[in-house]
């Protein structure tokens, strides 16, 4: 359906628009965080363990690293006229006069926000009745508290929330910015859940749920970026479109495995069965070849730092948690991106993420060896490997793919085995000698089982 746009006026103050919003947050989470060397955790993720670079960032390396397959993941960065100021322009009682709520200390600059926003901003319990279906709020709560994002919508606010809606122009209500920003983006970005559950209830009834801004996020999109699990379930629950794709083909769950957004991700699951696991973004990737990106990316930046970083580690085992999640309600290991068929195997290996090839090489395959000797335009991940020149983990990730069924008899397209990409100096020739004794004892493996039959 499409929203008429009032014409633009100038606005009289200038109010975060959803662009503003996300990137204010993206830098109070980083300020936050805590500082390289400080104090540890009582159980602290091993340092191997992967930690994750700002959402914000791209990643790209050297011409060596696959990482550069990744999409760019930019959050909005450019403010420009406010949405809600946008609204206030329209006839009718003004959304911004009405509602016009307290954010953290990155808008203390701002106005006081009324009784009702102030109340949106507090923990919300388990209503007795928010006006949902009953069967819906009891299941729903039971998958909340096992997701662990169990707090409900309260009954009262949410009453209040509606009653203001109902209390605007219709146009202002439903109506898109010059950014094409809805009042339902606008809310889910403040994580005003309420007031976000009110309005996807009002563009609902107009077929607008799924309303896309300038980037083609829609609201679920936006929910999902802002880290806000109880209104990414709220959302699915209304009937919001969990495959619907963005300017870069991302589908909520796409944008969910790359942030490592464990609540979020465990809401779309748990949410939504028809949620489309296999569904390719334009770099031709599904979402666990975001999620395994994104935790390479995340190691290497660790390990770049040189010193422990307890922040970034915990943001590398949540990393590392929703791949395992995606795989655990049926991610296919088996599929390959589009542009150099790589599995999620071949990324893990190519960048000597050694924690991820642990966990891929233990999950019990039935088709173990065809996984292992996959190829990637003829390369094999045992050739990844001993691609990896100077790199501490080069000679565990072989003993591993070998242990696995990986076989060093292969050639790839320029008819090269592994063994002949090795290095050039006396560890490659270690290495080298490791990959012949394993060649000959898979040979006579081979002869003997023949013999037998």
């Amino acid at each position: 359906m499409h929203f008429d746009k009032s014409s633009k006026e100038k606005p009289c103050c200038s109010l975060p628009t959803v662009k503003k919003l996300l990137e204010e947050k993206r830098r109070r989470e980083s300020s936050s965080s805590p500082s390289a060397g400080s104090s540890a955790s009582p159980n602290p993720v091993p340092l191997h363990a992967v930690p994750q670079l700002s959402p914000s960032n791209t990643f790209t390396d050297t011409g060596s690293s696959y990482s550069d397959m990744a999409v760019s993941y930019k959050c909005w960065t450019q403010p420009s006229e406010s949405a809600l100021t946008h609204f206030s322009s329209l006839p009718g009682p003004s959304y911004a006069a009405s509602y016009n709520p307290p954010m953290t200390s990155a808008y203390s600059e701002q106005q006081q926000a009324p009784a009702l926003a102030e109340a949106m901003l507090q923990t919300y319990e388990y209503p007795v009745d928010c006006g949902l279906n009953p069967s819906w709020s009891i299941a729903g709560q039971s998958q909340a508290k096992t997701a662990g994002f169990g707090s409900s919508l309260d009954a009262s606010k949410l009453e209040e929330a509606r009653m203001m809606l109902s209390g605007m122009d219709y146009s202002s209500t439903v109506s898109q910015d010059e950014d094409g920003d809805t009042i339902l983006h606008i809310s889910t970005a403040k994580g005003l859940r309420e007031c976000a559950f009110a309005a996807a209830e009002r563009l609902r009834d107009v077929g607008g749920l799924n309303a896309k801004e300038h980037k083609g996020k829609t609201a679920l999109h936006v929910a999902v970026t802002a880290n806000q699990p109880e209104i990414v379930r709220d959302l699915l629950y209304l009937g919001a479109d969990i495959n619907a794709w963005d300017v870069n083909g991302q589908t909520a769950l796409h944008l969910a495995a790359h942030y490592g957004y464990l609540d979020v991700l465990q809401a779309i699951l748990y949410s939504r069965p028809d949620v489309n696991l296999a569904a390719l973004n334009f770099e031709g990737m599904t979402p666990l070849h975001c999620a395994a990106i994104s935790h390479c990316a995340t190691v290497k930046s660790l390990c770049n730092m040189g010193v422990p970083d307890v922040h970034l580690q915990t943001q590398a085992s949540e990393k590392l948690s929703c791949l395992q999640m995606l795989v655990s309600v049926g991610a296919c290991l088996l599929s390959q991106e589009i542009k150099s068929n790589k599995t999620v195997l071949h990324l893990a290996v190519k960048e000597g993420n050694i924690d991820l090839v642990r966990y891929l090489l233990t999950i019990p395959l039935p088709n173990m060896k065809d996984f292992v000797n996959m190829k990637a335009h003829g390369h094999t991940a045992l050739h990844m490997a001993a691609g990896l020149h100077g790199n501490p983990n080069q000679e565990e990730i072989l003993h591993l793919l070998l242990s696995r069924g990986a076989d060093s008899r292969v050639r790839n397209l320029e008819n090269d085995q592994p063994a002949h990409l090795l290095q050039s100096n006396p560890q490659g020739e270690q290495l080298k000698l490791m990959l012949k004794k394993h060649s000959a004892s898979s040979r006579r493996r081979i002869a003997s089982s023949q013999d037998l039959e």
